[in-house]
């Protein structure tokens, strides 16, 4: 068998991180003429480690023109929590940088204008590059001028060849969605002014791993990322970080600040500091990501054991979240309809639909207080405390909320 090489510097790929089996497409929910048609695909899902650059990757046997299709589901403002999390962004960098009318704030992978919104709100000129149509179709109807283009150097040259240049660029949760992360990261270079400032926010690899937080894996996130490998992109294309802040953000996240290699941007303590710490944590050495997968079987095994005791019960179990997350965790544990009832979500692109793999079907939050479930998976972990807030009116019935990783827990 064809030894894989590296995403960024093709050196051979010869550990396995985790391998997670043949997966459905963690996004791709099912009508229901799809679902009677029975021609669902599913795709390996390995990940494994570089020796080199040390970063930690997917085998890519799907196109990303596949997975971010004209269909693609995730629309970002349906998350309260995160839309705040945006403004409250805008408003520390306006702060921070003294963006004004003057400026231009880009951001890649814009979605349906979530965070542009808000510096459009304060003045700030704005321009989304968003390669997912009806998402960006969604922006240009709040008033976010949106480019519908996958962003790589090419882009970025094009972009930068109409005069367009940055005072900061934006990527948030999308250097994990690029097949050729190199070519990608290439193309800010281009559209940075020689002063201006990129942010990327990443789920931070150490919690992937110290929090078995193996359902982030799934084929749209082509990489897993750390400071040691984002760093060495960076430098790779004349960037580099010069700040970095901790956020608690999709369990566990980095905001890397970073610039242009010749700006006058000084390093910080907290970047000296995160470097630090994932040096003590062993992240440049292979020995440290040996053993995972026996920590995914432990949580599979757990959540496994809860379920059979729900079922000796006669207890339902149903779940809240249809997210790309969950279903590589359901998918994982070989889940389906007839462990949980059904799946809800407040976004009506899913609704109707089925759960990829696992075949649950997806209603609205209203339908929560029909079925009354007795028990509740949160999927999207990272956003518990928000929907049990939502969700209050389920301990009503007696219900309560369960949630699967790092540890099976029912909370009260």
């Amino acid at each position: 068998m064809t030894v894989p090489a590296c995403r960024f510097c093709r050196a051979p790929l010869t550990q396995t991180f985790l391998d997670l089996g043949e997966q459905p497409l963690a996004n791709s929910y099912l009508t229901k003429e799809e679902l009677q048609a029975g021609t669902e695909k599913f795709y390996p899902l390995h990940t494994r480690v570089c020796g080199s650059c040390f970063l930690v990757q997917a085998d890519d046997p799907v196109s990303a023109d596949e997975i971010f299709d004209s269909g693609y589901a995730y629309f970002s403002s349906y998350s309260e929590s995160w839309v705040a999390h945006a403004k409250r962004y805008a408003e520390a960098m306006a702060a921070r940088f003294g963006l004004g009318p003057q400026s231009l704030v880009i951001e890649v992978a814009s979605n349906d204008g979530y965070l542009l919104q808000h510096f459009k709100a304060m003045g700030v000129p704005v321009l989304g590059i968003e390669p997912t149509a009806n998402t960006a179709a969604a922006a240009v109807e709040k008033g976010v001028p949106t480019e519908v283009a996958f962003f790589n150097d090419a882009t970025g040259r094009a972009l930068a060849a109409r005069g367009v240049a940055a005072d900061l660029m934006a990527g948030n949760n999308v250097l994990a969605h690029v097949p050729d992360i190199g070519d990608f990261v290439a193309g800010f270079r281009h559209v940075l002014k020689p002063e201006g400032v990129l942010t990327f926010e990443f789920p931070h690899l150490l919690n992937l791993i110290e929090k078995v937080q193996f359902d982030t894996i799934y084929h749209e996130h082509y990489s897993y990322l750390s400071l040691l490998a984002v760093e060495r992109v960076l430098r790779a294309n004349g960037l580099r970080p010069f700040d970095v802040e901790l956020l608690p953000t999709h369990g566990g996240s980095l905001r890397l600040f970073c610039a242009h290699e010749a700006s006058s941007h000084a390093e910080t303590d907290a970047l000296r500091a995160l470097r630090a710490r994932e040096d003590e944590a062993g992240l440049a050495r292979l020995s440290t990501y040996e053993g995972f997968t026996a920590k995914v079987e432990a949580v599979r095994a757990q959540f496994l054991a809860f379920l059979d005791r729900a079922d000796a019960e006669r207890k339902t179990v149903a779940a809240y979240g249809a997210a790309a997350k969950g279903n590589t965790f359901l998918n994982y544990c070989a889940v389906t309809k007839t462990d949980i009832v059904a799946a809800f979500d407040a976004n009506p692109h899913k609704q109707n639909r089925f759960l990829p793999g696992s075949h649950i079907p997806i209603y609205g939050p209203e339908k929560v207080a029909e079925i009354q479930p007795d028990y509740i998976v949160i999927l999207p972990w990272n956003l518990k405390d928000e929907i049990m807030g939502q969700l209050a009116h389920v301990r009503d019935w007696g219900g309560r909320f369960v949630i699967a990783a790092p540890d099976t827990q029912v909370l009260d």
